[in-house]
Parts: C-alpha cells; structure tokens; sequence
C-alpha cells in the first residue's frame, strides 16, 4: 500500500477508516463495508492517527502500553 499503515496486514489503510469516521460514518456502518473488520480495528486506527498528529517522542509499544 505504498507505505502507508495498514490495519493489521490487510489492504486497509489507517487513512480510510479515519476517512470515514471523519466523514460521519459510523462504526457499524464501516464494520458492514468492510467484514473483515472488528471494532478494536477501528479503534486503534483512530488511535494512531490521534498519536502520529502529536509530535511525541514515544514509540508505539510504550504508548500503547499505557493505554486502557
């Protein structure tokens, strides 16, 4: 996918599914689109989009250790 970060192996960028959430879409309706999907899948893409939009000196694993 040309480098982009994908959710988990799959030909589905983080990019879409912030996309359409952004877009108003909801978690239903993506799951629906796309039923390979589960919730948690669009949850830690949000996730990553809000941590890459920081300029944060944290890796992934240390940030995602925190996380409830």
């Amino acid at each position: 996918m040309g480098g982009k970060p994908c959710i988990r192996g799959m030909r589905i960028t983080v990019g879409t599914l912030v996309g359409l959430v952004s877009a108003g879409h909801s978690f239903e309706k993506i799951l629906e689109a796309y039923p390979i999907l589960e919730r948690e899948d669009i949850e830690q893409a949000l996730s990553y989009a809000a941590w890459r939009s920081e300029e944060i000196e944290l890796s992934l694993p240390e940030f995602f250790a925190g996380a409830v």
